[in-house]
């Protein structure tokens, strides 16, 4: 009797749990941007699939990112996986732009990754290349399928991503004519080789594409009531007036220039008034129920703020002009309250827990991160240290808006800060008195287990000198390498 009325408890219990958890009736969620801060920020694709999220981005070093979440609001916490790493000479280094789409190919539907790499020296060498899963998980495995032979003598192209018009897959990218970058598009016969060198559709005309440079980038097609739109990155990244532009199919032929129409404006740009700035490197998604369209781009905080680790990856809902065209708005302000995709469940990653008190592991040493000295003053130097169980060793993370936190040591109460604002690779942290400024903001990127922590001013990471490994090494910031030397674990 006993055993049975058990059972049912069970199973009603069951039932409870079930129903409050059903999502038919759920209200619809709400974040924040940015949903990628540095180092992996700029450049971003997204895309929605089989109950995922999927954000991929620009990482500067060997290495390919790709981070995946339910829920827009879980996407800042979430796992940065490496699903390639560049060997060889020529694919190397110097990541920029990844996009992944999912395509018929000759070894049947798999997820393609394009991206754009280099040597390390930025950024000459910069070529279009193309990964392949193994099967149908946009986290890999890829293997590695060569570069697309887009432009004679092997010329500079950046920026690639497909669309497919009329059953045919197409390859968008940007290149050069004399001292104009431009887009070109070429088709493909397979997801991994271009029919023939690419045909330029469109360069810059108006003087909105040459603030800092004659710039046309990033192209990236959306489509809607059955109309083609290729919108793209106008101007120079260096300068707070990047912009989005667009052009429309209105030929029959993809590959001809006089098939598209360029807007006379542009449908995207600054807004000062919200501290937006530099706003491109975009492209498009769909919505978990398919209902919406949404934008993904990066944008910066400040005019003084360029193309570097700086920028970070941002969501905003595509609403439609009369004539079908996109209508993009003004961006939003960092940190204002936004409502989620339709059908997007909600849920949260809630570490770390305000007030904690953490350590920070280099994983590279398995030293911490200490305050040299258990110094109290406003400029005490960090160093990494052999762990001593002290409070000079343990650090608070206290969350100040737009998923960054400021560091704060336990024993001082003073905060990690980037010494004097600087901008450049090897500048030094301290502790100081809280401004309550961006200097003293750090965004946590995770991956594979370990977090890189990034500056909100600057967009460099937290390094250990050299790689050191001794007590006393110190700690700075440098521009992300995707080593050891820069992951660190979070640990009470």
């Amino acid at each position: 009797m006993k055993t049975c009325l058990r059972a049912v408890l069970a199973l009603l219990l069951v039932t409870a749990v079930v129903v409050v958890r059903a999502p038919s009736s759920q209200a619809a969620i709400s974040f924040t941007n940015p949903l990628a801060a540095a180092p992996y920020g700029a450049d971003p694709w997204m895309g929605y699939d089989n109950g995922y999220y999927y954000l991929a981005a620009t990482t500067w070093n060997s290495q390919i990112v790709v981070k995946r979440a339910r829920s827009v609001a879980a996407l800042p916490g979430a796992t940065e996986s490496v699903v390639y790493t560049g060997s060889g000479s020529t694919n190397c280094c110097n990541v920029w732009a990844p996009s992944l789409h999912k395509l018929n190919g000759p070894n049947g539907t798999r997820w393609y990754l394009y991206y754009s790499a280099g040597t390390p020296a930025c950024c000459d060498g910069q070529r279009s290349y193309v990964l392949e899963s193994s099967g149908a998980d946009p986290m890999g495995p890829f293997t590695y399928k060569g570069q697309l032979n887009v432009q004679a003598n092997n010329g500079w192209a950046i920026d690639g991503s497909v669309a497919t018009i009329g059953g045919v897959n197409y390859f968008f990218y940007s290149s050069w004519v004399g001292d104009l970058q431009s887009l070109f598009v070429t088709r493909l016969t397979n997801p991994w080789t271009a029919a023939a060198y690419g045909t330029r559709i469109s360069y810059p005309s108006y003087d909105w594409e040459k603030q800092g440079g004659n710039t046309e980038e990033a192209p990236y097609v959306v489509q809607h009531n059955g109309i083609t739109y290729l919108t793209f990155s106008a101007s120079s990244c260096n300068t707070p007036d990047y912009k989005l532009g667009m052009l429309t199919l209105t030929g029959s032929n993809p590959l001809a220039a006089a098939s598209w129409t360029k807007k006379s404006t542009p449908i995207f740009q600054r807004s000062d008034a919200n501290g937006v700035y530099g706003p491109g490197g975009q492209g498009f998604f769909n919505s978990p129920d398919g209902a919406e369209t949404w934008l993904v781009y990066h944008a910066n905080e400040s005019t003084a703020q360029g193309c570097g680790g700086t920028r970070t990856t941002r969501i905003k809902k595509v609403s439609w002009n009369s004539d079908g065209s996109p209508n993009l708005g003004t961006p939003d302000r960092v940190s204002a309250s936004l409502t989620g995709p339709s059908g997007d469940p909600g849920g949260t990653v809630s570490f770390p827990v305000a007030g904690t008190r953490y350590r920070v592991v280099n994983q590279n040493s398995n030293k911490v991160l200490d305050a040299a000295n258990c110094g109290t003053a406003d400029g005490t130097a960090i160093r990494q240290w052999s762990s001593l169980g002290n409070a000079c060793q343990q650090w608070t993370f206290t969350k100040t808006t737009s998923n960054y936190y400021r560091i704060t040591n336990a024993n001082s109460g003073k905060v990690l800060d980037s010494v004097n604002c600087g901008a450049t690779n090897g500048t030094a942290v301290n502790l100081w008195s809280s401004l309550g400024n961006v200097c003293q903001e750090w965004s946590l990127t995770p991956i594979d287990g370990r977090y890189l922590i990034a500056n909100r001013g600057n967009g460099l990471v937290l390094d250990a000198e050299n790689c050191g490994t001794a007590d006393g090494v110190v700690v700075r910031q440098w521009g992300a390498l995707g080593n050891a030397c820069q992951q660190w674990s979070i640990t009470p």
